[in-house]
């Protein structure tokens, strides 16, 4: 089953048990996920889907932060349910060392030895760690390799 279908099959399912929370998520993932189809004039494959629901983790994941800085802990639990949703839909999170094992892989591979050869690494790691490691961190330690 696709993960698109999944998340159908899902939404069909906090209909029927009428649990609103969840089914107020749910149809955010499904509009989020028309909207890009609509837009680039295809249907998603599961990469998609995934660089879609990554997408939204990442702006759940910053505005916690905000609202956590700011006191405004009403707000800040919606942000974590619903990024606890997201979870349920993306794949395991890399562990550091296999991350670092990547990145390594993917500098020796693309023959990189400065910054400039940045886009050439970020480019072999994007597939690998879609929705399995947060890109921003990706490319801040690919940075401070080709760096040193």
């Amino acid at each position: 089953m696709s993960l698109k279908n999944r998340i159908y099959d899902d939404v069909k399912d906090a209909m029927r048990a009428r649990e609103k929370a969840r089914l107020s998520v749910m149809r955010l993932i499904t509009a989020a996920i028309k909207q890009v189809e609509v837009d680039k004039r295809t249907e998603l494959d599961d990469t998609g889907v995934l660089t879609v629901l990554d997408k939204m983790a990442k702006q759940r994941r910053e505005s916690l932060q905000q609202y956590e800085k700011y006191g405004r802990d009403d707000l800040a639990r919606q942000e974590q349910y619903e990024l606890d949703l997201l979870k349920d839909y993306l794949p395991e999170q890399l562990a550091e060392e296999e991350l670092s094992a990547l990145i390594a892989q993917a500098i020796t591979d693309s023959g990189a030895s400065s910054m400039r050869d940045m886009g050439a690494v970020m480019g072999l790691l994007r597939d690998k760690v879609q929705g399995r490691a947060d890109m921003k961190a990706v490319s801040n330690t690919v940075r401070a390799n080709l760096s040193s």
